[in-house]
């Protein structure tokens, strides 16, 4: 828990984009979307499936990166074939937040998603690309890339599933396990505004530490106890 006794939360950018692998997933005016990973651009230790060997909701034309290995990362339960919940990031920017997290706090989860449909059917959504809320994760732990080196493989098999954990070399700086109260969203939760993807909304500028000014969609979002407790609530709100 946070030195207050309540959650705290942070919120990473994830998923598909249009440099890697070149296009957005989808989300639909209703909220549905799809949940597309990046791709594996690493050598692993044993085999990764293939964006062919998935099955995407809303019709997701994989077809040109079929044979293309993907980075199943962050990996939610019951969702491209994962049973667990982890995530591992390599790069520092990220890692240094991440490994503050205690346990119950959040790791939320947002990407850039391009809307499919008619955006008079969508008013709250931007009308072609935006920043939403995909996935949160209730921490169970987060540690080291340099702490988990030093586990007993007994400890280490918490991680096992992780695609970091999965390259020749490991390379993450830090990881986290959610607990069985994570989850992949049922309805995305848009962050930008409704005017403009590239402009923050309200649970950027007004709830997260982010000015929501330059390209906020690709930082690290730091959410206080109580805006922790509203986004939890707004993200509810939106499901069905």
């Amino acid at each position: 828990m946070s030195p207050q006794g309540r959650p705290r939360a942070i919120a990473i950018n994830v998923g598909a984009n249009t440099t890697l692998p070149g296009f957005r997933g989808p989300v639909r005016p209703d909220g549905r979307f799809a949940y597309v990973p990046i791709p594996e651009r690493e050598p692993t230790a044993e085999s990764v499936p293939t964006y062919g060997d998935l099955s995407f909701p809303l019709d997701v034309d994989v077809s040109e990166v079929a044979d293309r290995r993907i980075h199943l990362d962050p990996e939610f339960a019951g969702v491209h074939g994962s049973t667990t919940y982890t995530y591992g990031d390599e790069h520092g920017v990220k890692a240094g937040p991440l490994s503050t997290l205690d346990s119950g706090d959040s790791l939320f989860f947002y990407a850039t998603l391009s809307l499919r449909g008619d955006p008079a059917d969508a008013p709250d959504f931007p009308p072609e690309w935006g920043a939403y809320l995909i996935g949160e994760f209730r921490v169970e732990r987060a540690i080291t890339g340099e702490t988990y080196r030093g586990l007993v493989p007994a400890d280490r098999d918490r991680f096992a599933s992780n695609a970091h954990v999965k390259r020749e070399d490991f390379d993450a700086k830090v990881l986290v396990a959610g607990s069985d109260e994570s989850r992949l969203l049922d309805r995305a939760v848009p962050l930008s505004a409704p005017e403009a993807g590239a402009t923050a909304g309200t649970l950027v500028t007004e709830l997260s530490s982010d000015s929501g000014k330059g390209p906020w969609w690709r930082r690290v979002l730091r959410y206080d106890a109580e805006a922790t407790e509203r986004l939890r609530g707004v993200i509810d709100e939106r499901q069905p």
